[in-house]
């Protein structure tokens, strides 16, 4: 077999995923996520050939222990030997990386020190690096961050109306995530119009436990919804999105909630699950709507969908030109109620949905979702992993 596939690494807090794959077709020859880490029920599903197997663990294991048991399954499969290099996801590079970089010291000491930024992702990208570093000792090992494709944002879109100093002194400023997802479904959607995406315009919409929306023109990103964390911008699974910050003091100096009471809520008790009260799944919450026996349900969803189609109305002014929408992430390319909803919202923008082939894009299809008189919108599945793989070859031909 030949030596041209890449490792691709995305770790969690709690979890590891990883997929082997061909970097010029974005084939897969291997995936699998290993999830529950640290805790007692932690298991590894690995998928190979059109083959599931699941490895049960009897004791605690962490992200060192599960790529020594990925290893273990890459040798037992003989596919060790045709593994390039190790392309990891990193969430947040700063204003330092805006491309690829081969791993080293230094970025392994900026991706620590940018854990400011990011707690609860950065150390858990760090962690599985060094895991990676000690399991495959030969290979080089690139990061892809996922703020990199945001960093094309002028200034005006990432500053916030607070003391410019904060931004100069500790990098207080929108940054932006989903970085390779936007990328990589506007590439897409570029070559379902024919046109290079330099000169492509789209208002992308990543829908999934975490939201963003990204506005890019000729093929840059010009603005995003999440910001300095991935709190701000639409309502989310568990995510607050955009409130008014009076509402913190509010909760702290008149109902007695501690500041980390306000982040655990802001950030695990909100969104889809803190307004149904009943799920941060969409699926379960949409369910209800369907059933129409759940008010709160319907609310949840109804805000859900007008944040959206609010944000998306709201880019358009950051652009001179738009091509189209685009629907992504789990959410995104499965859910046809909330496309409908969301696009039935931007009427104005003449924007009308095709029911028919709405009701058809699920389950990794692509497609248009709107009528002839209407502008265009499109499902595009993602592939983060095959950005990864794609970026990381290209960095190490480039280095060659």
């Amino acid at each position: 077999m030949n030596n041209d596939f890449i490792l691709v690494l995305n770790c969690g807090s709690s979890s590891l995923k990883f997929s082997l794959i061909n970097p010029a077709n974005g084939s897969t020859l291997l995936s699998g996520l290993a999830e529950r880490l640290l805790s007692e029920h932690a298991i590894i599903n690995i998928k190979y050939n059109g083959d599931k197997q699941q490895y049960a663990v009897s004791t605690p294991f962490d992200h060192q222990t599960a790529i020594s048991c990925l290893v273990a399954q890459l040798n037992q499969l003989n596919l060790t030997d045709c593994i390039t290099a190790i392309g990891h996801r990193v969430v947040h590079g700063g204003e330092t990386y805006c491309q690829p970089t081969l791993i080293n010291d230094d970025v392994k000491a900026a991706i620590k020190n940018l854990a400011r930024l990011a707690p609860l992702h950065n150390p858990a990208n760090l962690t599985g690096i060094i895991a990676a570093e000690a399991a495959f000792p030969a290979l080089k090992q690139v990061a892809i961050f996922d703020t990199a494709f945001h960093q094309t944002m002028p200034e005006k879109a990432y500053i916030y109306g607070i003391p410019y100093a904060l931004y100069k002194q500790h990098g207080i400023r929108r940054y932006g995530f989903h970085g390779t997802s936007h990328y990589f479904v506007a590439q897409q959607a570029a070559n379902v119009i024919d046109k290079p995406l330099a000169q492509c315009s789209f208002i992308s919409a990543h829908l999934g436990n975490g939201c963003s929306i990204a506005a890019i023109k000729d093929g840059k990103s010009v603005d995003t919804s999440l910001g300095m964390t991935p709190l701000e911008g639409v309502m989310m699974g568990t995510r607050s999105g955009d409130i008014d910050p009076g509402i913190i003091f509010h909760l702290i100096n008149q109902l007695n909630y501690s500041v980390q009471d306000v982040d655990n809520m802001l950030n695990k008790e909100s969104g889809l699950l803190g307004v149904s009260g009943i799920s941060n799944d969409c699926r379960t919450v949409e369910a209800a709507y369907i059933e129409g026996h759940d008010p709160q349900a319907a609310l949840a969803l109804d805000v859900f969908c007008y944040r959206i189609a609010k944000a998306i109305a709201g880019f358009t002014a950051s652009l001179t030109t738009l091509d189209g929408i685009i629907f992504t992430g789990g959410i995104g390319e499965n859910s046809d109620v909330v496309r409908e909803k969301v696009i039935c919202q931007l009427g104005l923008l003449n924007f009308n949905i095709d029911t028919d082939a709405n009701l058809a894009m699920r389950f990794g299809k692509s497609g248009l979702i709107t009528a002839e008189c209407s502008r265009s919108v499109w499902v595009i599945a993602t592939n983060e992993e095959w950005v990864i793989a794609e970026q990381t070859a290209q960095l190490l031909n480039q280095e060659a």
